[in-house]
């Protein structure tokens, strides 16, 4: 059997649901794992049985037992890791969201291109089981016309500090978890083109700490009289929620990606874990279980891992992660605006090196 060998970028949240995903995927191995910190990156390989570990990020691309490398860092380092991958002649996996900036993008979108290696971006709800089986649902005509679809990713607040500082991440809440939304409504519809976006952003319980969005609202009309509506958080305590609701004019279907998949649990102690984002475990709790199943991260890789070996273009690419920034930046500008932003968006080139979240904070007139 052929193995590949994966290469982890990153020793987080995300990092190691990537790790515990490549564990249930014959074909791939992980071989080693990067961060800035050696000694993190030393405890991160040990815990999860992974080989070796480096603080030299680029180390790993140096490898010649190394096929894939995920990118799992900060929003602003996408670019450079990305592109020195490309060089490498590595293929990557690129968590959401593809780049802090529509320039970014663009140059990892050329540099993969250029080199001849694939470029999947990261959105694994798209591979989700629940969500697999609704879009059936829809592809098969049970709900008759689909014409809207709503999608809500909602939580407390990120892991990490870097998540809150909008020169790292490009933005708040809805450049974070607003993402999600985007791409599994595009999915489910079939990608078809967005026409306009309106959107409702605030700062509205984390403003001691952050000047970025903490809770967005966002409808988007796509061709075909076809409506997304987004609702995402940082400001819901209880752990993850992600839902959607699907509408048609024969039918509907509602899914809850977590805690439909979970014990419903009463503990007056608490205990150790209950599901992501969840900062109490007294009282009344939904205790997931496979949770990185029910999100489809061993689904997702695996498919990249057979995309690679059999030269096939992955369902979400880097260029429906460029779709996806663009609508957020179309977020952005509409919370700055007041006003619906339509398609195809118009931005300068100054704008495109900006991140989405300075079309909030200094709007450009309608």
């Amino acid at each position: 059997m052929t193995q590949l060998g994966i290469g982890l970028i990153g020793a987080g949240f995300i990092a190691d649901l990537h790790a515990e995903a490549f564990a249930r995927v014959p074909e791939a191995t992980v071989r080693v794992v990067a961060a800035r910190d050696a000694g993190r990156a030393r405890a991160f390989a040990d815990e999860r049985g992974i080989p070796d570990a480096t603080g030299d990020w680029q180390a790993v691309l140096e490898r010649s037992d190394v096929d894939i490398v995920c990118v799992c860092v900060p929003n602003h380092l996408h670019r450079e890791v990305t592109v020195a991958a490309a060089q490498a002649g590595k293929h990557v996996i690129c968590e959401k969201p593809l780049a802090r900036t529509l320039a970014d993008a663009d140059a990892m979108i050329e540099a993969c291109e250029a080199a001849g290696v694939r470029l999947m971006y990261g959105e694994m709800i798209c591979f989700a089981p629940k969500y697999v089986r609704a879009k059936g649902l829809i592809d098969e005509g049970a709900l008759g016309r689909v014409f809207q679809i709503k999608h809500g990713e909602q939580h407390f607040g990120p892991h990490s500090a870097w998540f809150w500082d909008g020169t790292q991440s490009g933005g708040g809440v809805m450049m974070d978890m607003g993402c999600h939304g985007i791409e599994v409504i595009r999915w489910m519809y079939g990608r078809p083109p967005i026409e306009s976006v309106t959107a409702e952003l605030g700062t509205y319980v984390h403003g001691e700490r952050t000047d970025l969005d903490d809770h967005a609202n966002v409808v988007i009309r796509f061709a075909g009289n076809r409506v997304g509506i987004i609702e995402t958080s940082w400001a819901k305590p209880g752990g993850m929620h992600d839902g959607i609701e699907i509408l048609g004019s024969g039918g509907v279907t509602y899914a809850d990606l977590l805690r439909g998949s979970s014990l419903l649990t009463y503990s007056e102690q608490g205990y150790g874990y209950a599901v992501e984002k969840a900062g109490d475990t007294r009282g009344w709790t939904h205790t997931i279980y496979e949770e990185t199943w029910n999100y489809g991260f061993p689904q997702e890789m695996a498919h990249f891992v057979d995309c690679v070996l059999h030269d096939r273009e992955p369902i979400v690419t880097a260029a429906d992660g460029r779709v996806v920034l663009e609508a957020v930046y179309a977020a952005y500008r509409s919370a700055g605006t007041g006003q619906r932003v339509t398609f195809p968006l118009q931005l300068t080139d100054a704008e495109r090196a900006a991140s989405p979240i300075e079309l909030w904070r200094a709007p450009a007139p309608a």
